[in-house]
């Protein structure tokens, strides 16, 4: 009766044989043997066991407990909201996550296309600053510019910058609490 009545009490409370034995200080394989019959635990024991399973000695000794399909229920239904919180609190950590990447993405690609649009602007200003009246150049007719850029490919960093922020702007969009 008392391996049957251990076997049920533990898993209508919803504990494994490891979980249990943690809670009572001895391993698993004595769990194992009480719920076999191969052993049985001492007085002290039985009532460490008897508050573990929120029972009584004598319900423990007693006659055999009916497993209640209705407590496995609930203890099977706490863990899984366990579970599903835990799983919660990942998918919100991984969010904000990706959220501060695209944020920073922004910034950077933001950053880039201001300093390219401010490259551009002062480009401007200097080829207007030039006194168009003593700016001859081999004999030309009218005055000649040159400009000369430190850059290889400014469309490239523009075009880059742009894809950037607008990959940025969706990731920021997708990565909203909803």
């Amino acid at each position: 009766m008392l391996s049957e009545n251990l076997k049920n009490l533990r898993k209508a409370k919803g504990l494994s044989q490891e979980e249990l034995a943690i809670k009572l200080n001895v391993v698993r394989q004595t769990i194992s043997k009480w719920e076999k019959g191969l052993s049985v635990p001492d007085s002290e024991m039985l009532i460490r066991i008897a508050e573990e399973l929120d029972t009584t000695v004598t319900v423990l000794l007693g006659e055999t407990v009916v497993p209640d399909e209705t407590e496995d229920m609930k203890a099977l239904s706490a863990k899984l909201e366990l579970l599903n919180e835990q799983f919660a609190k990942q998918s919100e950590n991984r969010r904000r996550i990706w959220r501060a990447l695209f944020i920073a993405g922004a910034v950077i690609a933001g950053m880039v296309l201001l300093g390219e649009l401010i490259e551009l602007i002062y480009s401007q200003a200097v080829m207007n600053s030039i006194d168009e009246s003593t700016s001859i150049i081999g004999g030309a007719v009218g005055p000649t510019r040159i400009l000369i850029a430190d850059t290889v490919n400014p469309i490239g960093e523009w075009i880059f910058a742009l894809i950037a922020a607008v990959a940025a702007g969706i990731g920021i969009y997708r990565t909203r609490r909803r």
